[in-house]
């Protein structure tokens, strides 16, 4: 189906001509009553001023670099060379994240140094953001399917403390996908990719910009059959945005998203029938037609002030509107509304004969939720079995402050401070029991750290820091009745070196976290929620590595490495056990060839050496496995670019992801997650600068 022709909903059809109304054509007429003088010809030599609320890649660059502790930059070209359909083709080789499509789709385990890691859907414990407006719910969670990382010119990674930038104090930091503007994108670009499973996506993107103002549309498809039966994918998105600059010190910027995403989920299957039949889907699904579809709808803006050079003041408030159906092992009907507005001051300036870095905000976010729940009828809404009318609020304000001691030391001191509210009223009473509440939660996340730098191509980082995460509905609400817990907690050490230079770049990161009440999701042997517990004290350590080096003109390696060991400690039920859920070892590497612009071909690897465990009793294991693929493509002339994307060559029969449970008591139950066999996917892109 051609993204030009598919049936779009009225509501999407506004917005797209809301968005394409940002993207101007900016002609310049001379008026012939006027009369007409000739002068003589000047020669102008400059850059365009960088736009406060809207940082270029250069800019985004020198910020991330200043860090001190692990944080990423991922350009979008470097993973548009090939298939990009979800998280993993994005984030797959950025340092630290650990992300996985749970059945070929968009649905993704993401977690960074064990955040969320009992969440095995949707997500939490990373504050994700568009354009430095946050994309979670007020209460914390957030959904993939409303990132679209065709859309994104960057993606900024900061992992834990390191995201104070943006107010974020989590165990597992921020990701912020950063939109292209008029400036920096293609005036037209138009991309198709199709391949095994029925799979096609398309996106058509048009820019424009004058000397003021400029704006970016992109619209773009998805249709997918899935490698497994009742795996069904119709996704469609609109990105846009539009910017002016009003003098040299303020500009402004406006942001659009439609999301409309149906996905039919086929659910676990044991593993002894992943490997018979891995393209089978689970009964249950198909009897209950399980699956997830939602609307989303967003407005955001932004306003960037520089009084001076080295200052500079970005407000951005944000609407969101999403309506969420959910038949699963009841329907869900939600609806949510959010709101928020945050204020950002960077001031670069000296302090007693010292360059000296100061940021400080504050932000407040609420959010409502109409959450209707049915018996599940063959997917269709029976009996109300619970109706909850929710509001998380979320008030925080942080600082963090850089001194430059001398041209290598710098230190780093900062905190965030955070108040937030969770209410829930039950608005249909069974059983004679009320499960309305109103809580809580308060605290201040500390964070100093420390960078030396070796030369103007590497430093090394230490830093200590606490995060402090409240609960999300899904915690407190998700299972069959409501769960009390309180927020997790952790104290989070970090030591590492950061390498960027013309032939090899390098970010190495030993971390260690002690968290305190962890929340942490349990389901039984068929997936069904039994609600939330707090741990009560785990242990989260391992190594972050990412690699890019090249060896000779034509040869370059990439590769991330994850290094997991997340365990309790004393706990007394489980004792010192693993926490199940996330393999303790991961590698994936990319050795690409290319004698010149026209031509590239990039064998790859995805590898987790250790089978790992899928309860917290450490009774059952899931298997690990080895994946081979291989890309190829080139540029033909200026405009026509190319690609085949093959995967899993060998067609191995695998394990993407599972269920995480309190005890599988040994026994091989329904809580695995088949990955796609051999696929091969070809694309063709043409884009006019």
């Amino acid at each position: 189906m051609s993204i030009l022709s598919f049936a779009m909903p009225r509501a999407s059809r506004l917005a797209v001509a809301a968005c394409a109304a940002f993207v101007p054509a900016f002609p310049v007429f001379a008026d012939p009553a006027l009369p007409s003088t000739t002068l003589e010809a000047v020669e102008v030599h400059g850059v365009r001023p960088e736009l406060a609320s809207a940082p270029s890649l250069q800019q985004a660059r020198v910020r991330l670099d200043e860090r001190a502790g692990g944080a990423a930059l991922v350009d979008a070209d470097a993973y548009r060379d090939g298939r990009v359909s979800t998280l993993t083709d994005a984030l797959g080789y950025a340092p630290g994240v650990f992300v996985q499509s749970r059945f070929g789709a968009e649905e993704a385990r993401l977690s960074i140094r064990g955040s969320g890691v009992q969440r095995t859907f949707h997500g939490r414990g990373i504050e994700v953001l568009q354009d430095g407006v946050p994309l979670n719910l007020a209460d914390g969670a957030f959904d993939m399917q409303a990132i679209e990382p065709l859309a994104a010119r960057y993606i900024e990674v900061w992992r834990g403390a390191n995201a104070l930038e943006y107010g974020a104090a989590t165990l597992g930091g921020a990701i912020d996908f950063v939109s292209p503007t008029g400036f920096d994108a293609p005036v037209l670009d138009a991309r198709l990719e199709a391949g095994s499973f029925g799979y096609t996506r398309e996106q058509v993107v048009v820019a424009g910009a004058s000397e003021r103002a400029d704006g970016y549309v992109s619209l773009t498809g998805l249709q997918q059959d899935g490698y497994r039966a009742h795996s069904r994918q119709e996704n469609y998105r609109l990105f846009g945005n539009a910017g002016y600059r009003f003098s040299d010190t303020l500009d402004g910027r406006v942001y659009l998203t439609h999301v409309d995403t149906r996905s039919e989920l086929p659910g676990n299957l044991t593993l002894a029938q992943s490997k018979a039949d891995p393209r089978a889907a689970n009964a249950g699904n198909i009897a209950l037609d399980q699956r997830r579809d939602y609307t989303l709808d967003r407005i955001a803006g932004r306003l960037g002030w520089t009084p001076s050079e080295g200052r500079t003041l970005v407000v951005s408030t944000w609407v969101s509107d999403k309506s969420l159906h959910h038949p699963i092992y009841q329907v869900l009907d939600q609806d949510s509304r959010d709101v928020g507005i945050d204020a950002r001051w960077r001031d670069e300036a000296e302090l007693a004969g010292h360059r000296n870095v100061v940021i400080a905000g504050v932000a407040y976010m609420r959010g409502d939720i109409d959450d209707d729940r049915f018996v599940n009828v063959a997917g269709h809404a029976g009996d109300r079995t619970n109706r909850f009318d929710q509001r998380a609020t979320n008030a925080k304000a942080y600082v963090e402050n850089q001194t430059w001691l001398d041209a290598r030391w710098v230190v780093s001191l900062g905190a965030q401070g955070l108040h937030s509210t969770r209410r829930s009223r039950d608005g249909y009473i069974t059983g004679g029991r009320d499960e309305s509440f109103d809580v809580r939660y308060s605290g201040v996340s500390p964070k100093l750290g420390v960078r030396y730098v070796l030369d103007n191509t590497a430093q090394l980082f230490a830093n200590v820091s606490r995060s402090l995460e409240p609960p999300s509905f899904g915690e407190l609400t998700g299972g069959p009745g409501v769960t009390q817990v309180d927020e997790q907690k952790a104290t989070t050490a970090e030591i590492g070196l950061r390498v960027q230079r013309e032939a090899l770049s390098l970010d190495a990161a030993l971390y260690r976290a002690r968290v305190d009440g962890e929340l942490l999701t349990l389901t039984d042997g068929n997936g069904n929620p039994l609600g939330t517990i707090n741990a009560d004290r785990t242990l989260h350590q391992g190594l972050e590595l990412g690699l890019g080096w090249r060896m000779a003109p034509q040869w370059l390696l990439s590769a991330n490495y994850l290094w997991n060991d997340f365990r309790f400690e004393h706990d007394a039920v489980y004792g010192d056990n693993e926490l199940a859920g996330i393999p303790p070892q991961q590698l994936r590497a990319s050795l690409r060839w290319s004698p010149g612009e026209g031509f590239y071909v990039a064998p790859n690897v995805e590898w987790v050496p250790q089978d790992y465990y899928v309860d917290h009793a450490n009774t059952f294991r899931a298997p690990g496995y080895t994946l081979v693929g291989l890309r190829m493509g080139g540029r033909v002339a200026s405009n026509w670019s190319w690609f085949v994307d093959a995967r899993n060559l060998a067609d191995r029969r695998w394990v993407s992801s599972t269920n995480v449970v309190a005890d599988a008591r040994g026994q091989d139950q329904a809580n695995f997650m088949p990955g796609d066999g051999r696929s091969v996917y070809v694309g063709l892109e043409w884009a006019m600068q």
